[in-house]
């Protein structure tokens, strides 16, 4: 299970100078109830469409049929192909999950041609299964990735190419539907009304999870628990409202407008970059107020960026995330003098004494922290934590009164890139 510890940016903690008093997180306590039935009462009406997806008993029942079907023709390996979200949620799963008895895979999201070079060198095209995930299928990135791909794909198993690639797209329409009709490929459907960063709950993060043996069901549980933490009006009970709050306060109230997102754990290093973009498209839309995220990750960033975060201008706020349960591994139990205060000592014992230690030293000079808990790492808690990023973004969206849905700057640069390439 999840939980959130916000007493780090509370005044009583911090002072009233640097941290939220008590009236004014109190304050917002009606306009959330208020919000949280609106986000209820406009679910109803068939709006936030990505937070139906684990209710969706056809739609999950496709991609483990496609899982299995692909693990019935004896791959080793997966090429998945996709940009934005449909990149970093995948990568997330694949960091907690990819493990010596899974298959092998590889995520392509960048053109860089040495990357691309290096990757396809790895790669036994006999053994290989490519996923696009492009949902208009007009992207450049993944598009590009692709037919590069399927080229080798043709020349290493002929006529049956097809049969090593499943497609994630809309359903109905767009270039990559019309491509897959044409040549008889597998696809699975990203429903209409979920956008690339709110994907992770449609086969965009279903698939990667049943690819890797990962536990589909457990995902989707994990997901239908936080729903209900999130729908609840009880603000004391809410910690998507509650983080939600505490974002909209230290923005508004105390000009933090930087929230840096730090997990302490290296499987979660993505979940930085995908919450980063999340946060970037959804709320990126106004040059008056708005979160600006920065995704890091401990314990590396304790050594390049602490002493800004400690000394530097007093504009960033941070949201930790920790395992509670960890791997058991220890270090010897006798060590050599000046390091024998580390004898015995599990990296568990290391990780969290960092994570304690960086979030009392940003106290300590009344820096903001919150803490995100994890129980344990897996199929799960990942389902309640992706959940509760995108329910935050909506309640988000109602305090800064900015639409979430939609990315109109990003469009604009896609434009002026294939105008380019087309000339």
């Amino acid at each position: 299970m999840l939980t959130l510890d916000i007493t780090n940016a509370l005044a009583k903690t911090i002072t009233p100078s640097f941290g939220i008093p008590d009236q004014e997180l109190s304050a917002l306590r009606t306009s959330m109830k208020r919000y949280t039935e609106d986000w209820l009462n406009e679910r109803k009406k068939g709006e936030h469409a990505w937070s139906m997806d684990p209710y969706d008993k056809k739609m999950i029942d496709s991609v483990k049929e496609a899982a299995s079907k692909a693990k019935a023709s004896r791959i080793r390996s997966v090429v998945w192909i996709g940009i934005g979200g449909s990149g970093l949620g995948p990568k997330v799963i694949r960091e907690v999950l990819e493990g010596p008895d899974t298959i092998e895979f590889h995520l392509l999201d960048t053109i860089d041609p040495s990357i691309f070079e290096m990757t396809m060198k790895l790669i036994d095209w006999k053994r290989t299964l490519v996923v696009v995930a492009s949902k208009s299928g007009g992207t450049l990135e993944p598009m590009s990735l692709f037919f590069a791909c399927w080229e080798k794909l043709k020349t290493a198993m002929k006529e049956r190419a097809n049969e090593r690639v499943v497609a994630l797209t809309d359903p109905k329409s767009g270039n990559l539907n019309k491509f897959c009709k044409e040549n008889a490929i597998d696809m699975l459907a990203i429903p209409p009304g979920v956008g690339g960063r709110f994907s992770i709950l449609s086969p965009i993060g279903l698939f990667p999870i049943a690819l890797l043996d990962g536990d589909v069901d457990e995902f989707v549980r994990g997901a239908k628990e936080m729903d209900t933490i999130c729908q609840n009006t009880n603000f004391d009970e809410n910690i998507a409202a509650q983080l939600a709050c505490v974002q909209f306060l230290l923005d508004t109230k105390r000009s933090y407008p930087i929230r840096v997102i730090m997990p302490y754990s290296q499987r979660l290093e993505s979940i930085a970059r995908w919450n980063q973009q999340l946060i970037a498209e959804s709320l990126g839309k106004t040059e008056t107020a708005n979160p600006i995220p920065l995704a890091a990750v401990g314990t590396q960033d304790q050594h390049s960026l602490l002493q800004q975060w400690m000394a530097g201008p007093r504009k960033t706020w941070h949201i930790f995330i920790r395992e509670e349960n960890k791997p058991q591994v220890n270090l010897p139990e006798k060590i050599e003098e000046p390091f024998e205060y580390l004898a015995g000592k599990s990296f568990g014992d290391l990780v969290d004494a960092c994570h304690l230690g960086t979030a009392q030293a940003l106290a300590s000079v009344n820096r903001p922290n919150v803490t995100l808990s994890i129980s344990e790492l897996n199929e799960r808690t990942l389902g309640e934590l992706f959940f509760f990023f995108m329910t935050e973004v909506i309640f988000l969206g109602k305090l800064y009164r900015i639409d979430p849905y939609g990315q109109p700057g990003v469009e604009i640069g896609k434009n002026m890139t294939k105008e380019m390439l087309s000339n």
